[in-house]
């Protein structure tokens, strides 16, 4: 067996770190599953305040998951650069990425501003509990990914990282895009489709 990236290359054919990675994604897949779930049965019972077509900007949320899919894109242009060794690209794109994550989380804190103004708080009704709660533990994600990001970038820029550079990349690429997947999801689910 081969060292890869402080893992070991089990049975599987891959390394350790990235099947933990996977298992951890898979924990959160239940996580997001429930929460979408109570999403989808509280998501029309409004007693007070604004019903969800009231207050869902559709065009603004569009634009938002937009820079959020765009961000899916150029982490896939750093995962390539760290393959070919390119340590100035592969921060490059690992900084434009968490930018347009940092872009898509603003745009999450100016909608729920939006949204607060216009009467939906967390306890005004069961939807707005079940969506805050929802699109919160979203852009939390969303959050702890744009830390990866801007920590790798630190890693890379002191060229500290043992093993190969391109797996951990690689590692914090697949979370990426979960969430990214995880979005498109929530952004059909919640917006797109009408109560």
């Amino acid at each position: 067996m081969t060292d890869v990236a402080h893992g070991h290359v089990g049975g599987t054919g891959i390394s350790n770190v990235k099947l933990g990675m996977w298992a951890f994604l898979g924990s959160e897949c239940l996580l997001f599953g429930g929460l979408i779930s109570t999403y989808m049965l509280y998501r029309g019972r409004v007693t007070g305040g604004p019903r969800p077509s009231q207050i869902f900007d559709i065009p603004f949320t569009s634009v938002s998951s937009f820079v959020l899919l765009m961000s899916s894109l150029t982490m896939v242009l750093a995962v390539s650069a760290a393959h070919k060794d390119d340590d100035r690209k592969t921060n490059l794109w690992l900084t434009v990425t968490a930018l347009l994550g940092t872009t898509f989380v603003g745009g999450q804190v100016y909608e729920f501003t939006a949204f607060y103004k216009e009467g939906l708080g967390f306890s005004t009704s069961l939807f707005g509990s079940s969506f805050y709660t929802l699109t919160g533990f979203h852009g939390v994600h969303v959050t702890v990914g744009i830390i990866m990001l801007m920590s790798l970038v630190g890693i890379l820029t002191r060229s500290s990282m043992p093993g190969k550079k391109a797996e951990v990349v690689e590692i914090v690429g697949l979370y990426w895009h979960f969430v990214d997947i995880v979005w498109i999801i929530i952004f059909t689910l919640v917006y797109l489709i009408p109560v």
